[in-house]
């Protein structure tokens, strides 16, 4: 008999730049896009009421990080020292964020799954298993977890 898992998903919308290192294209520029976020979590079983989780605490714990750390700012990797120069020295106080990795949509996806759900969603019993990050209305990536 299959098992089946029930999710509660929240779409979030934000506006960010970066620039892909070592890409062969146009994505090797500083750019932008409107990102969709898609965030899908999980509960060993439903509350009281029958939900997985209130979408309104996906909202405020998953959608508020977005919105503090990367909406309206600019995302790079630790290892672009030329952006990350800028930064310190140019920019200081403009809005920016270094990940662990180049800012692909699949590491960034990466990152919301294993980083900042568990440190969000950490004591409310619900737990991330996917995430789909659309870069563009024809792109997307999507990180889930093994099993999930």
């Amino acid at each position: 008999m299959a098992t089946t898992v029930t999710t509660a998903v929240r779409r979030v919308q934000f506006c960010a730049g970066h620039r892909v290192l070592g890409h062969e294209g146009r994505c090797s520029n500083l750019h932008g896009h409107n990102y969709v976020v898609f965030f899908h979590a999980a509960a060993d079983s439903l509350d009281e009421v029958g939900r997985v989780v209130d979408f309104g605490v996906l909202k405020q714990a998953l959608g508020g990080w977005v919105d503090e750390h990367w909406d309206h700012g600019f995302i790079f990797g630790v290892d672009d020292g030329e952006v990350a120069a800028v930064y310190r020295e140019r920019l200081a106080g403009q809005k920016h964020f270094a990940l662990p990795w180049n800012p692909t949509a699949e590491n960034m996806a990466r990152y919301l799954l294993e980083v900042v759900g568990p440190q969000q969603l950490q004591g409310t019993g619900v737990r991330l298993v996917r995430v789909a990050l659309w870069e563009t209305e024809n792109c997307l990536a999507e990180v889930v977890v093994d099993g999930g």
